[in-house]
């Protein structure tokens, strides 16, 4: 899939609003509470202009694809687009070690979930109620096409088995972003949109466990049981 998949990795203006409840299923001692999540987002905010770091959600869907590749990516060659969608380095004398640490923890907790099959929380955000469940989406599902879009290793070899997740997290991007793109595009048209958020959510963690299945194999791969959701309001 080429053509205009890269604008949809850099996305802007997607700064978290104070006001928005986040949607996130169980999930057994998380390794960075809700607190931390507040903290990290604040500590994104605080990169100088003209940088532009990714928000909290977009960085929870690019971690996410990035948990995907069968060999690890160098950290050395995704960190820095962290703290600019374009990958631009930091100033000398900014203090990144705060930042860079929390990334790691939560890039940590992915593979480990990922790879175990475990449900994981997206860091998905309400926007408000007149908002779609592909709106509230579409920043982590940016985030995911951006880690495709500059590692393309994931999608490189054509697999009949990627048609499914792709569609299922893909179908909440512009179908002008997917050019060149004839069968993914029919299997999103062919799909039921998500009845809610909830559902949305639960779809982005069902896509990228089916997208390990294909490019982390285990021998045994059981599917999730959709956990309750709760609605908890961001600190």
């Amino acid at each position: 899939m080429q053509g205009k998949t890269q604008q949809v990795g850099r996305p802007s203006g997607l700064r978290t609003p104070h006001n928005r409840s986040m949607i996130r299923p169980h999930a057994a001692k998380p390794a960075l509470t809700e607190r931390d999540i507040g903290t990290l987002q604040a500590l994104l905010d605080s990169v100088p202009a003209p940088l532009e770091p990714l928000d909290v959600s977009v960085l929870d869907g690019f971690l996410s694809a990035l948990a995907l590749h069968p060999v690890a990516v160098p950290v050395a060659q995704w960190l820095h687009f962290v703290t600019d969608s374009e990958g631009r380095p930091l100033p000398a004398n900014f203090d990144a070690q705060a930042l860079h640490a929390m990334v790691m923890r939560r890039h940590a907790e992915l593979i480990e979930a990922i790879g175990a099959r475990r449900w994981f929380d997206p860091w998905v955000f309400e926007l408000d109620e007149q908002a779609s469940p592909s709106e509230s989406v579409y920043p982590w599902v940016a985030g995911f096409a951006m880690a495709v879009q500059q590692f393309p290793t994931l999608t490189r070899e054509t697999s009949s088995a990627l048609v499914e997740p792709l569609a299922l997290l893909y179908r909440h991007l512009n179908p002008d972003d997917l050019e060149d793109a004839d069968e993914l595009l029919e299997e999103i048209e062919a799909l039921e949109p998500p009845a809610d958020l909830a559902a949305a959510v639960e779809d982005l963690v069902r896509a990228t466990l089916m997208w390990a299945d294909v490019t982390r194999p285990r021998q045994q791969s059981p599917v999730p049981r959709r956990p309750a959701v709760r609605r908890r309001s961001k600190p």
